[in-house]
């Protein structure tokens, strides 16, 4: 097959770096491995983490449209409350991580909706279930791609000018030979403040594998995992208790704290204002991820809120899934883990009335699609591999501490902005959180840029950032905003017969190119706001 653009990989940022390319009016080929489009929003189950101005400005204009129309499609089809209706910042689940809490399903049905304009055409062709096996490159250029179906082993093999790597691990870079770094770089060669003396290449953040659950009558304990015991008696070193509990650290401050667990609460959800700057929410944890509340609708609707576990103790820490051999089994263990959470809180878990166990707790297979064992389809993977690029952002370009009243960097060749804390979940090196607070920053143009390939471009968290960044800069519209710059970048280097790197470093063509972004609603500045 042939294309202007192939995108690899249909997580947020494959989807958006598709729509950017298309809507320069290119020819796409956009391949998925999972069965729904959208990555951590959709097939990895985790409810947007945003920055506390998302509604007003900081994120693309086709990412504010991505998340208006989940609310339409709310309006449009679900039984709200007249009172749920008519709230303009609508936030279906109540959660408090986020302002837009939400089934994965809807996010699927509006990203297809995006898409569905360019599939009748015919300039978009998406393959799925594909992952990519291999990959020809002619010296510094990709020349093709190839493909197989995941379940029937079929392969595929895609050529176009542009190759862009919308994969969760940075897949294509090994097979291209594009040059990259995994893990944890040492202090002495990024400077940076969270940095160790010596690094460590496999030292990555925790992955979580995440499920949905309610609580309504009966008991719906599932069969007791094979790897329970384990998982019941195991303590990590840092931890404060045994892992399956509701103590842990605090992310912000390493204390141990305890968590409350109150399955559908006598809470008012047109309350819930979801602010992180001031609380990060995870007190409770049912309401923390809850992704529909049941006073949201009408009665009888809903028996039950429904829950997203993506909590502390699902982390899996115990080894890195990117450049091992045994990824899968690691992957296998970590969907133990999450079972073995699930039948602790259904067995074990201490209630506030003394006993122990919520039977009533149902998992919801059906809300996260079916994946293996009635998870999510995907594994919620925070770090990738990373290009080895032009400019890498480091963490003294964005640190509270550091920069404080200046702000971030600002980059002549920004390309967009975001803003979220530099948060590292507990690493397979054996580290605690690093959690530090953050400016709103700029992408600049640079971390898009791999030092030697010409044709190939990252979209997604596989950019120039470190270890620590990747914190910052891997949530859902960061990635978004990732995606949809590489698609149209890849685009207007086809039209004006340019390379992505005479883009960046010719003034005028990349004054050009700035100038196309904020045409189509890609922000490249901040107002004058403070981190948190």
């Amino acid at each position: 097959m042939e294309a202007d653009i192939l995108v690899v990989g249909g997580g947020l940022g494959g989807v958006a770096a598709a729509l950017g390319a298309l809507r320069a009016g290119r020819r796409v080929i956009l391949t998925e491995e999972f069965d729904w489009l959208g990555g951590q929003l959709t097939s990895q189950a985790v409810p947007p983490d945003e920055h506390s101005w998302v509604e007003q400005f900081g994120v693309t204009a086709s990412y504010r449209a991505l998340r208006e129309g989940i609310r339409d499609y709310y309006r449009r089809h679900y039984p709200l409350t007249s009172a749920a209706r008519a709230v303009r910042e609508l936030n279906p689940g109540a959660g408090h991580v986020s302002r837009l809490c939400h089934e994965p399903r809807v996010a699927v049905a509006v990203l297809e909706a995006m898409l569905a304009p360019y599939r009748g055409s015919g300039r978009l062709r998406v393959l799925q279930p594909y992952r990519p096996i291999a990959a020809q490159a002619d010296g510094d250029r990709v020349t093709s791609v190839t493909l197989a179906h995941r379940d029937s082993g079929e392969l595929v093999t895609v050529s176009a000018p542009y190759v862009l790597d919308a994969t969760e691990t940075g897949e294509l870079l090994p097979l291209t030979g594009t040059e990259f770094v995994t893990g944890f770089e040492s202090q002495h060669e990024t400077g940076e403040p969270s940095a160790p003396d010596i690094a460590d290449p496999t030292n990555m953040q925790a992955m979580s594998v995440c499920f949905a659950i309610d609580h309504v009558d009966g008991d719906h304990t599932i069969d007791r995992p094979d790897s329970y015991g384990f998982w019941r008696d195991y303590q990590p070193a840092f931890w404060g208790d045994r892992m399956l509990s509701f103590r842990s650290p605090n992310p912000r401050t390493l204390s141990i704290s305890e968590r409350s667990f109150t399955p559908n609460p006598d809470d008012d959800p047109l309350a819930v204002l979801a602010d992180q700057r001031v609380n990060p929410g995870d007190g409770n944890l049912w309401t923390f991820r809850r992704i529909a509340a049941r006073r949201m609708f009408v009665d009888g609707s809903y028996e039950s809120d429904i829950c997203l576990v993506n909590w502390p103790m699902i982390d899996y820490f115990e080894a890195p899934i990117i450049g091992v051999p045994d990824a899968e089994a690691h992957v296998a263990a970590a969907r133990e883990l999450s079972r073995s959470v699930l039948y602790w809180l259904q067995t074990q878990a201490p209630r506030a009335d003394g006993g122990t166990g919520f039977p009533g707790l149902r998992l919801r297979s059906d809300v996260t699609g079916g994946g293996a064992g009635g998870l999510a389809q995907a594994p919620y993977i925070r770090e990738s591999r990373r290009i080895r690029a032009e400019r890498t952002v480091v963490e003294q370009d964005l640190s509270l501490s550091v920069r404080g009243d200046k702000g971030a960097v600002s980059y002549p060749d920004a390309i967009g902005v975001g803003m979220y804390r530099i948060d590292l979940h507990p690493s397979t090196g054996g580290d605690n959180y690093i959690d530090v607070g953050s400016c709103p920053f700029e992408i600049p143009l640079g971390a898009l840029i791999p030092q030697r390939m010409e044709n190939l471009l990252p979209a997604g968290k596989n950019i120039g950032t470190t270890h620590i960044t990747n914190g910052s800069y891997r949530l859902h519209p960061v990635e978004w905003n990732v995606g949809e710059v590489a698609g149209a970048l890849a685009a207007f280097c086809l039209t004006r017969g340019e390379s992505p790197r005479a883009v960046r470093n010719t003034p005028g063509l990349l004054a050009e190119f700035q100038a196309l972004l904020v045409r189509d609603g890609v922000e490249l500045r901040w107002p004058d706001v403070a981190g948190y």
